[in-house]
Formats: structure tokens, C-alpha cells, sequence
């Protein structure tokens, strides 16, 4: 009858601290899961306007929403990986100012700049979407000197690079050449990877162009297309890829034709939100080839 005891009092032990056991791995794995989902560095895609962003906000999982001055960060999910969307609102100091917040608060894996544009090339209409090979800021120039009463140039002016010195850039004629922000390669090529999805127009890469203006005059607007090879105009774009840059964060712009005054594409708001459903395509692409 003793031994009987002891061989059951002994079997108990075993089975409770096999059960312990059980129970520290298994802690110890949800604390590893929820480490490596911590360990993430979150996708951000940005968008000035709400047309620009609450469409692809609205496709994200488990979102909780955050707010830092103007700016507002949805924060959710693609395929169970971390992503961020952000209204940036519109113009190069509300970029600039929102995208180093995003970093220094994220420290994000990657930033896709997306919206709607104007389009330079007459070869380009309402719905083609253009990947930002290269991005580029088309309202910093310099103007020629003209004394009282001789009138302006607009055509003479020449591009002026901020970042070409830590001196004066105005005199520093390291300054007087055109400054292009590339594309990372990484996203690039995970965007050309689903140009299929785009269907309502083609999806080609070239450049975008970025200022606080808004160009109506077709002969302006073939200048900047002749002397800087822009493909469209925004407000936004060479803002957030100057500061992504500065942080070394790999960085695209993904613009789609709103309008095209070089061969008279009307205005189309529905672009704002082809252009996020292409984004998330393109999102998903990147989140397969990380995981």
C-alpha cells in the first residue's frame, strides 16, 4: 500500500512540474511572438489630403488612430505586418515636418509617399500612375539679375540645391544643379511587380515634381517637363524624400494623374483612390518579400 503512495505521490510531482513547464514555454513563446512583432519596423505610407489617405486607412486591421499636431497617424495592419498611414497635409513644410516626426516616433522600414498629381508629359492621362524613380524639388530656383523696370524671366531661372553646401547655397554655384532624390530600388521593384492591379491605366516610372505652386500655364509646365524631365507635379513628394534621405530610410513617391493640362485630362477625383488601392498592392508585394 505504501509503495502504492509513493509511486502516485511521485507521478504527481512529475505531472505538476511538466505542467510548470508547459506553462513557462509558453509564456516564454507569446513574449517571444509579441518581441518580434515589437521588432518591426513599421511600412508608412503618407497622404496629404483625407482623399488621399482615409481610403487606404480604411483597409488596415486593428487600426488605432493618433494624432501629432496637424498630423494624424492611423495605426493598423497588411497581412498581419505593421503599417501607418498619415495624412501629411498639403505642401513641402507639412511633409518635411510630418515625415521627421513619423521617424523619430516609428523609426518605419520604409515610406511610400503617395497621392494625386498633375501630369507634364503629354504621353501620360488621368489614371496613369507614375513610380518616382527619381523626385525632385521644381521651387527651388534661382532668378537671374534683372535691375528696376527690366522685367522678369521665368524661363532663365536655374534650379537651386539647399543641400549642396553647408554655406551659402545662393553663392555656392556647387548649388546651380538640379538635386534628384532616387527611389529605393527595394520598393521600386516590389511596385513594378503588381502593375497588373492598376487596371483603369498604364503604370509607368519617371520623375515627380514637387513645389508649394500650382502650375496652370502649359508653357511653364513644358519647361519644368524639357529642363527636369518631370513626369507630374505635386506639392509634397521632394519634401519627404529629402527627410527620408537625411535619416537613410528607404523612400518611393507613387503619384497618379488627377488631370494633365498638356492634352486637356480633366480633373477625376476617383483617382485618389485608385491610386491607395494600387498602394496597397504594392504594400502587400513588400510585406511577402520581408517575411
Amino acid at each position: 500500500m505504501k509503495n502504492i503512495r509513493t509511486s502516485a505521490f511521485l507521478l504527481f510531482i512529475t505531472l505538476f512540474f511538466s505542467f510548470l513547464t508547459g506553462c513557462q514555454n509558453s509564456t516564454e513563446s507569446e513574449a517571444s511572438a509579441e518581441e518580434n512583432e515589437q521588432e518591426k519596423q513599421p511600412i508608412l505610407i503618407q497622404g496629404p489630403m483625407p482623399i488621399e489617405a482615409e481610403n487606404f486607412a480604411a483597409k488596415l486591421e486593428d487600426v488605432e488612430e493618433e494624432t501629432s499636431g496637424n498630423f494624424v497617424f492611423y495605426k493598423g495592419k497588411v497581412d498581419d505586418y505593421p503599417v501607418i498611414v498619415m495624412k501629411t497635409g498639403k505642401g513641402m513644410e507639412n511633409t518635411a515636418a510630418a515625415t521627421a516626426i513619423a521617424i523619430e516616433k516609428f523609426d518605419p522600414a520604409a515610406i511610400i509617399n503617395q497621392g494625386t498629381s498633375g501630369g507634364h508629359d503629354p504621353d501620360l492621362h488621368v489614371f496613369d500612375i507614375v513610380l518616382g524613380e527619381r523626385t525632385v524639388n521644381i521651387g527651388s530656383l534661382k532668378t537671374g539679375h534683372r535691375e528696376d523696370g527690366e522685367g522678369i524671366a521665368p524661363k532663365e531661372w536655374i534650379p537651386m540645391d539647399l543641400m549642396a553646401s553647408e554655406g551659402s547655397a545662393g553663392e555656392d554655384p556647387d548649388a546651380e544643379n538640379i538635386r534628384y532624390f532616387e527611389g529605393d530600388k527595394v520598393l521600386l521593384k516590389a511596385a513594378k511587380a503588381v502593375k497588373n492591379t492598376h487596371e483603369e491605366g498604364k503604370v509607368v516610372e519617371g520623375t515627380i515634381g514637387s513645389a508649394d505652386v500650382w502650375n496652370n500655364e502649359v508653357d511653364r509646365i513644358q519647361w519644368f517637363h524639357e529642363n527636369f524631365g518631370t513626369s507630374v507635379e505635386e506639392m509634397e513628394g521632394a519634401a519627404g524624400a529629402q527627410i527620408a534621405k537625411a535619416y537613410d530610410v528607404p523612400y518611393l513617391g507613387v503619384r497618379i494623374l488627377s488631370n494633365n493640362k498638356t492634352n486637356d485630362g480633366e480633373y477625376n477625383p476617383d483617382t485618389a483612390e485608385a491610386n491607395q488601392d494600387y498602394v496597397y498592392e504594392v504594400v502587400k508585394k513588400y510585406i511577402s518579400k520581408k517575411n
